[in-house]
């Protein structure tokens, strides 16, 4: 990851420390993985596989946005990645929420951080 890039990017006044992005997606992580073993548990009640493909592509595009943004520098591309994974967290949550209420409210604070992380996405892509 090129830190030495990042910090060189013109950001907005909102943009957290990068001190608290390891603290913060580690709770992230724990919470969506607690929220996928919920569901997973009760796998064999669920008549879709819905709930499983938006969970999994969700988590793909979460893996693949750092490399896009830190390592390629492609501050558009990462936009359109965090847009689409947040479409599909909030459709995960959706389809949680019907089989496990405590999965889909494990999901919302992950809603929330991609909502910021998209706005200072956005935000940096504008300002650069």
């Amino acid at each position: 990851m090129d830190l030495g890039w990042y910090s060189s990017l013109n950001k907005p006044l909102f943009t957290p420390p990068v001190s608290a992005f390891g603290p913060v997606w580690t709770i992230l992580y724990i919470f969506i993985a607690i929220s996928g073993f919920l569901i997973w548990k009760k796998r064999k009640k669920i008549k879709s596989h819905s709930p499983f493909r938006y969970y999994f592509l969700q988590i793909i595009l979460n893996l693949i946005w750092s490399p896009v943004f830190f390592g390629l520098h492609q501050i558009g591309l990462a936009f359109l990645i965090i847009v689409a994974m947040w479409i599909l967290v909030y459709k995960n949550i959706v389809e949680f929420q019907k089989i496990d209420k405590t999965a889909a409210i494990l999901l919302y604070p992950y809603l929330g951080w991609i909502t910021i992380a998209g706005l200072l996405n956005l935000s940096v892509m504008l300002l650069n």
